[in-house]
Formats: structure tokens, C-alpha cells, sequence
């Protein structure tokens, strides 16, 4: 992927729930929004009363290119990027945009993510972290009230304390510039026909129309008058027009991102969070820019795991979970057996334990990551986990460090006792997965988001964008490796991922779902090499999550005698099954060399290949 020669290159709180949150909801938002529907809601409710087949997911084959998001005509989009000649960062661009419009609730130029890139030319792998920052002004004591308590979340987040400076706009520039082969406005302007009245028409599906139904209460007015005119929120069906994101998104394409950065987008942004109690100053939205990376990686039978590094928890997370189970050969026992629940979910237990202990971003804090891929520190964690028939006691975080070379050099990590009852941080947030591969072998893994389903509620007004809560992910409790710090960014699931194999890009995955991404992203893997699925059996196979609470989420599909047995084991499953993640994928068939393409069911996304 040769650089334009015309350009230059430049989810958490440690508190509980609130009364009107349930866990499943505070960990991943609304399970009925996870991404936008392309077909009839009926289709999708009977899904979620079985569960998905490898048969309901959306697949496709091509050596030519591929695209896979939530959302037709978003993944539409992409494809026709590549069909023009464009490559995988183009088509991957301009899939952001369109995602902007028609699933607003789930990211946009009001937020950030992560961005995975193999570049096939250098034959290298980048990652654009683009996670939002805090502000200037941002300290750590601003989640908690004059008591010294944690504010209640809902709370938390309509507050403009809550908005970190996006990263999103900054990203894409920053990517066609070093990977790219078009121009960012050329990119941009089918999102601004489909936001346009007078453009395609973009209708409100069932998942949006729900996203609506279940945040308008947090909305301002500019949101209100876009998403519940008059007080009615829109229902599904109904058309969705976009004026002034059309604009501003002209405003972008016409005058470039300086506009949004330190221009009148910019300032209008600003002044917006501080009418909401925040502190982002113009000069914040300024100074931000991305840093271009080298993802984590780690080993696991014959295939290498890369994904984000942190501030995403997500690369060392699901590596560790990886490392955990790798010697404990669950294909022996079967993917829906009992045993190989059982190992799961405490493997589980003790990676989310070291992750809400040691990690933040790296920019203020060092990780023992070297610890936590120890072998003789791998074995003493895995002493709690085994088929045994027998529930551990939700595990404490273990103590890398004495396996780890050196010492933290910047802050002390925390004990057991400060982590006792479940773990510092709850991650709640919602994104958007994409993924798209070209003809040169390029291939982009992008997770975006705006944190929560719209975010803080807060729209710019005259602009038609809404913006982020992702500073909820800090811990509202200042003292750990997690706590707000201006400029500092918060720790993240997000896990968008490419897996190795011989040295080659062999697979790309990701997932939407708050802190249940790392558990998606890490059961897919583990059904395609450990268990030898093909893609779309690995993404219908059911899922379950565990953190350091007792409590198990689980999916429809989990075999109820599983359940009955790990129950009476002294596991404690949530009495209802919920959706977890929407992943999106592309494999690279070993045989022929064809990308196979596949698409979540569970919120029916959509892939085409040319």
C-alpha cells in the first residue's frame, strides 16, 4: 500500500450500576441496537429466540475485495470504493462516514477508536489509535460528588465532563495520508448525499428505532430535533434526514479537517461541552492528533493474535485468555461441552482481574505485559482455572510484576484487597465494527465508537453530530492505573484484530459490546483454531462473558444441560440469555487465497465482495 505521493503524513468506572441499569445493559448497552438491521424485524426476533446457525450468516468470496459492516448500504459504500480502484484505508474511510449517518447511535466524528492496518507492500502492521483524550482541564476528581462519592452514571455521562476530544476525523485523514490512494473529500461525499434530503434514502430500522426509544431522555435539544421531533422519537421505518451533518460534513470536504480542528466546528464542539459542565476548551480540539503504533501480539497454537495495545486493554486481554487455555486442549473435550465452559469462564474471571488491576493508558502508566504473558506467571493462574466440576471464588488479580524485569515506573498497581468485590472498572459502551480487504492484500480492522448508544446525548447544534462519553470509561475513584489525568486516554475493550498465520494475514475480527468485545473477539479465534469452524459457524456459536462478578452472561444456543450442570457446579448464570457482540470478519482462505467475508446475524450486518 504505497503512501499518496500528492500528501504528506503527519470500557470504565469502578461503580455499580444505577437503579434504572442492569448489569447486561451497564456492561454493553442496549443488546437490541448492536448494529442495523438490513432485514425484517420478525427475521431478527426469531434469531433471538434460537440463536443464530452458521446458515443465517451473511457470506461472501471474492480475491478481489471485501467489505463487511453493520449496516447495506454503509458496507455498499466500501465496496463501491474498491470497485473505482480504490484500496481497503479508502473503502474502510468512507464505510466510517456512511456509518456516521445511518447508525448514528453508535459512532461518528464526535468520537474515536482503534484502527489495525497491514500494509501488504511493507508487509507490516500499523495501528492508528485515535481513542479520544481527556481535556486540559480534566482532573480527577471530576466524577465525584462534594461527599467524595461516585456521581450516578446516567449522570456521569450527560455531563460534559464526559467528552473526550474525537479522534475519529483525525484518524481518517491521518490514514489516507500514509496508506491511502484518495482524497478524504472524495470519501466523504456519498456519506453527505445519504445524510442530504434530497439524497438516497436512509430509513430507521428497528435497531436505531430502539437506540432512539432508550436514550431520548438523555438528548439536548439539537439532538431532539433530529431523533424525536416534536417529543415523538422516530420510529422504525421512518426516514432519517441529516441537514446539518450534511453540512458539516460539506464543510469538511470542502475546506478539509482544519475546519473541524481548529475551526468553527471545532469551537461550536467546545462550546457545547462546556454548556454542559465540561471544561474542553478550542485549544484541546486542536492540539489532538493520532499516534500510529505496533499492535500486541501473542502466540496461540499456530496462528499470531495482533490487536490494540493500550490504552485498549483489549490486545493484552485476549492474548492472556489465549495464553491461559492455549495447554488445556479444549478441542478434546468439544466446543459445547460442560469442561470447555468451565475452563473458559474462569480463564475469564482471572484475565479480566489482572486487566482492571494493572492496566491504563501507556502513555501515563506502565503494564507488566511481559508478566502476564510469563509462563511461570501463566501456570499460577491457571491453578484456579480447570474442568473440575467445581466453581472458583471470583479470582483477585495475580502479581505479574514479580515476573516482570524492572519495576513500575510510574504508578504502584493495586492489591488484592483494593480490587476485592468485582474489580475497579465496568466497562458499558457500545462502537461499531468494520473490516475491508482489497485486491493488493491491504486489509483495515477499524472498532469506532462514541462510547454509549448517542453518546452523552449531547448533538452539536448546527452541526448534526453527536458527541462522546467516553471519559466515563475512566475509574470515577481516583488511585489507580485508570484514574482521569488531563490529556490521558481511557482504558478500552476495543479489540479490533488481525490474526497471522505463517506470516500472513489469515483473519481479521472485531465486535461492538462495551467490556463483553474482549470474550467475543477471543471465543471467535478459539472456534476457528482451536476448534476448526469455518467462519460463519464461529460467528453463530453462542457466547458467554465473565468478568470478576459472579454473575455469567450468556446467549441463546448455550446448551441448556451445560448450564444445569454448571449451575449446580456453583456457577451463577443471569436468568435471561443476551445478545453478545455483532463481529464482523474476512478470513483468507489457505487454499485458495479468496477472502471469505462474513457478517454477525445477530443485528444483521452486511458483506459484499467484488
Amino acid at each position: 500500500m504505497s503512501e499518496n505521493p500528492t500528501q504528506s503524513s503527519s470500557s470504565e468506572s469502578d461503580s455499580s450500576p444505577g437503579p434504572q441499569t442492569d448489569r447486561r445493559t451497564f456492561l454493553k448497552g442496549s443488546a437490541a441496537a448492536l448494529g442495523a438491521s438490513a432485514v425484517s424485524t420478525e427475521a431478527v426476533r426469531g434469531r433471538e429466540e434460537r440463536g443464530p446457525a452458521a446458515g443465517d450468516v451473511p457470506t461472501a468470496r471474492s480475491s478481489k475485495g471485501m467489505v463487511s459492516s453493520v449496516h447495506p448500504q454503509a458496507t455498499e459504500i466500501g465496496a463501491e470504493v474498491l470497485r473505482d480502484g480504490g484500496n481497503a484505508v479508502d473503502a474502510a474511510v468512507a464505510v466510517q462516514f456512511a456509518l456516521n449517518v445511518v447508525q448514528p447511535h453508535a459512532s461518528g466524528i464526535g468520537g474515536g477508536g482503534f484502527m489495525v492496518v497491514y500494509d501488504a507492500e511493507e508487509d507490516e502492521l500499523y495501528s492508528v489509535d485515535n481513542r479520544e483524550r481527556a481535556p486540559f482541564g480534566a482532573t480527577p476528581e471530576m466524577f465525584l460528588d462534594d461527599d467524595g462519592e461516585p456521581i450516578p452514571f446516567q449522570q456521569r455521562r450527560a455531563s460534559g465532563n464526559a467528552v473526550g476530544v474525537p479522534g475519529t476525523l483525525r484518524a481518517a485523514d491521518v490514514a489516507l495520508k500514509r496508506f491511502g490512494s484518495r482524497e478524504l473529500s472524495s470519501l466523504i461525499d456519498p456519506a453527505v448525499g445519504l445524510a442530504a434530503k434530497s439524497g438516497p434514502k436512509v430509513t430507521v430500522d428497528a435497531p436505531l428505532a430502539e437506540a432512539i426509544a432508550g436514550n431520548a431522555q438523555v438528548f439536548n435539544d439539537a439532538a431532539q430535533s433530529v431523533f424525536a421531533p416534536g417529543g415523538s422519537p422516530l420510529e422504525e421505518g421512518d426516514r432519517l434526514v441529516q441537514p446539518d451533518l450534511a453540512d458539516t460534513f460539506r464543510t469538511i470536504r470542502d475546506e478539509g479537517i482544519g475546519a473541524f480542528y481548529k475551526g468553527p466546528i471545532g469551537e461550536a464542539m467546545a462550546e457545547t461541552v462546556q454548556d454542559a459542565g465540561g471544561s474542553m476548551r478550542p485549544s484541546d480540539v486542536g492540539r489532538y492528533n493520532v499516534t500510529i503504533d505496533h499492535p500486541e501480539h501473542a502466540e496461540f497454537r499456530d496462528v499470531t493474535v495482533r490487536t490494540q495495545s493500550l490504552p485498549s486493554s483489549g490486545g493484552l486481554t485476549i492474548g492472556q485468555i489465549l495464553k491461559l487455555v492455549e495447554p488445556l486442549d479444549l478441542c478434546r473435550y468439544g466446543r459445547q461441552s460442560p469442561e470447555t465452559y468451565e475452563i473458559l469462564l474462569e480463564a475469564y474471571g482471572h484475565a479480566y482481574a489482572d486487566r482492571g488491576a494493572y492496566m491504563g493508558d501507556k502513555a501515563f502508566v506502565d503494564a507488566p505485559w511481559q508478566g502476564l504473558f510469563d509462563e511461570d506467571y501463566l501456570d499460577s493462574r491457571r491453578e484456579g482455572i480447570a474442568a473440575d466440576g467445581t466453581a472458583n471464588a471470583s479470582p483477585g488479580p495475580g502479581n505479574p510484576w514479580d515476573y516482570q524485569p524492572g519495576e513500575p515506573y510510574q504508578i504502584d498497581a493495586l492489591g488484592r484487597d483494593e480490587l476485592a468485590g468485582g474489580g475497579r472498572a465496568r466497562d458499558r459502551g457500545q462502537t461499531t465494527h468494520f473490516t475491508t480487504a482489497d485486491s493488493e492484500g491491504n486489509m483495515v480492522s477499524w472498532t469506532s465508537t462514541i462510547e454509549q448508544f448517542f453518546g452523552s446525548g449531547l448533538m452539536v447544534p448546527d452541526h448534526g453530530f453527536m458527541l462522546n462519553n467516553e471519559l466515563t470509561d475512566f475509574d470515577a475513584v481516583p488511585g489507580g492505573p485508570n484514574e482521569v489525568q488531563p490529556w490521558k486516554r481511557p482504558l478500552s475493550s476495543t479489540s479490533p484484530t488481525i490474526v497471522f498465520k505463517d506470516g500472513d494475514p489469515y483473519m481479521t475480527v472485531g465486535s461492538p459490546g462495551g467490556k463483553t468485545i474482549i470474550t467475543t473477539v477471543a471465543q471467535i479465534i478459539l472456534n476457528v483454531v482451536e476448534f476448526d469452524m469455518s467462519l460463519a459457524q464461529a460467528i453463530a456459536a453462542p457466547r458467554v462473558y465473565k468478568d470478576t462478578d459472579p454473575e455469567i452472561i450468556w446467549e441463546r444456543g448455550v446448551p441448556r444441560g451445560v448450564r444445569r450442570q454448571l449451575t449446580e457446579a456453583g456457577f451463577e448464570f443471569a436468568d435471561e440469555p443476551s445478545q453478545l457482540g455483532n463481529a464482523q470478519a474476512i478470513l483468507v482462505d489457505p487454499e485458495s487465497g479468496e477472502y471469505v467475508g462474513a457478517a454477525d446475524p445477530r443485528r444483521d450486518g452486511s458483506v459484499v465482495g467484488l
